[in-house]
């Protein structure tokens, strides 16, 4: 699950763009697979979120990373800097107003309705 909240206001266009984006730069740097993939998108004001690097005025964008246990710190740096990239192009934002956290989950806390997740490998089968 990649949940990103920001005050950046995208409309339908700029969101699906967004959501293309970020999981194309997850498939491709996580090896992982795209269906299995969900992006939601939160839009708070911009006095409810607090980043202590950025100016209290600026947009701010933030990631939540819930991702399968396994994958080496330097493949989790090389998508959170893909997506902070992305955000970057498509928003306009300073660097300082972006972040990514990652919580990593054993696979079998990862579940579909037809499936429950399993150890990750690097393989490029990965969900």
């Amino acid at each position: 699950r990649l949940s990103i909240t920001g005050s950046v206001d995208p409309d339908a266009a700029e969101t699906t763009a967004l959501f293309e984006a970020t999981a194309d730069a997850y498939v491709d740097v996580m090896d992982s697979q795209r269906s299995f993939l969900s992006v939601t998108y939160d839009r708070l004001p911009r006095e409810r979120i607090w980043l202590g690097r950025a100016e209290p005025d600026d947009p701010v964008l933030l990631l939540e990373a819930d991702v399968r246990e396994g994958r080496p710190a330097d493949q989790r740096r090389e998508f959170a800097v893909a997506f902070m990239d992305a955000a970057r192009d498509q928003f306009d934002l300073p660097r300082a107003n972006l972040k990514v956290v990652f919580t990593e989950h054993a696979g079998p806390h990862l579940m579909g309705y037809d499936r429950v997740g399993g150890e990750w490998e690097p393989d490029g089968a990965n969900p």
